[in-house]
């Protein structure tokens, strides 16, 4: 909020200097901007942005969104665009970056140039983001991370990360497969599975691949056959499933790093003329627990789906207030996460399901 801080004391400046030169009254041009003039709905409240003096200046956030490849994305872009409205003291610039890395970089370099007082970034990938977020920090703008981290060698470059463990969501699919195919009587079987991994580079595909290659370890009898990147999308992930299923002929298990690519690839089983789900040829598993991925679970195509809490934009609105009033914050800050499976009452948590 510097830069608004600034132009408060040019202006006040300005009206003093004139006031010296012998005028009884401000001329009409020397009050303050109209956006300034009243506080905008909501902001009684919201805490009144650090620095202001409660003068009722919206505080603007520059958002540099992956794209809108999946459900998931959708509700943690809604997410955003619900908690970041005027009424709440904010004024959003939202950008989709359709999938691109230098879409995003654009992105960020207009946002300083629109000089917001903060840029928000889910990032495509991990890393190749160093210059930017410099050209960011030199210009006083503090940028806070969502769903997705940086690898950067600097961390002060960003001020949180906010999202979900990734790589516990990983080792917990691999220890509810443990449990499901011990109950099953085939905790001692040889089992072959796929992976659909998602864009490759992000964290979640990087966390996901790795949480479960650590409790593949734990297990002489799991067999990984192949992993291909579905990119997190239905389409893709339909797409390697096919590939997938004219490579090998004895596929037991699908992980899918994300619900829609699970939607595909049962789209693709089914082509086959296989089966999955609970009581199918083939046990297929996901990331995120979108509503559809119940629907899914429910018609008994998916076996289970380990959640990723999409719901980011409360969270960082609280990160952006404590900044506001000069507080730290913590550096990492992870979402509450679940999973779900056929065992559950489904019927009943999707008629609370916010996403």
């Amino acid at each position: 909020m510097k830069r608004k801080v600034l132009s408060a004391i040019l202006i006040a400046a300005m009206t003093l200097s004139l006031a010296a030169c012998g005028s009884k009254e401000a001329p009409a041009d020397t009050a303050a901007p109209a956006e300034d003039a009243a506080p905008a709905a909501g902001d009684e409240e919201e805490p009144a942005p650090a620095g202001d003096a409660g003068s009722g200046d919206l505080i603007t956030v520059g958002y540099a969104q992956v794209g809108a490849e999946s459900d998931w994305r959708t509700a943690n872009t809604e997410s955003f665009k619900s908690t970041f409205t005027e009424e709440n003291g904010y004024k959003l610039i939202f950008d989709d970056a359709q999938q691109k890395q230098e879409n995003q970089i654009k992105a960020i370099r207009s946002f300083i140039q629109q000089e917001v007082d903060y840029i928000v970034v889910a990032p495509v990938v991990e890393t190749g983001w160093e210059t930017v977020l410099e050209e960011a920090k030199e210009a006083g703008i503090p940028v806070i991370l969502s769903d997705r981290m940086m690898d950067v060698s600097d961390d002060s470059l960003f001020e949180a990360w906010v999202g979900g463990n990734f790589v516990k969501e990983g080792e917990t699919c691999g220890d509810w497969l443990a449990e499901y195919l011990e109950a099953a009587g085939r905790g001692e079987e040889e089992i072959n599975m796929v992976t659909i991994q998602g864009t490759i580079g992000a964290s979640a595909q990087v966390g996901r691949t790795e949480g479960m290659a650590n409790k593949l370890a734990e297990h002489s009898n799991w067999k990984m056959l192949e992993m291909q990147s579905g990119e997190f999308t239905q389409a893709k992930g339909q797409e390697v499933m096919e590939s997938f299923l004219k490579s090998y002929d004895d596929i037991d298990v699908v992980i899918c790093e994300n619900d829609n690519e699970a939607f595909g690839a049962i789209d693709a089983i089914k082509a086959a003329g296989k089966t999955c789900g609970p009581d199918g040829d083939i046990i297929v598993v996901s990331f995120d627990s979108v509503k559809a991925a119940f629907e899914s679970m429910i018609a008994g195509d998916l076996n289970a789906t380990f959640e990723c809490n999409p719901l980011h934009g409360p969270r960082v609105a609280e990160i952006i207030q404590k900044l506001e009033a000069g507080e730290t914050v913590d550096k990492i800050q992870y979402v509450d996460e679940a999973y779900f499976d056929t065992s559950m009452d489904l019927e009943a948590i999707l008629a609370e399901r916010a996403y």
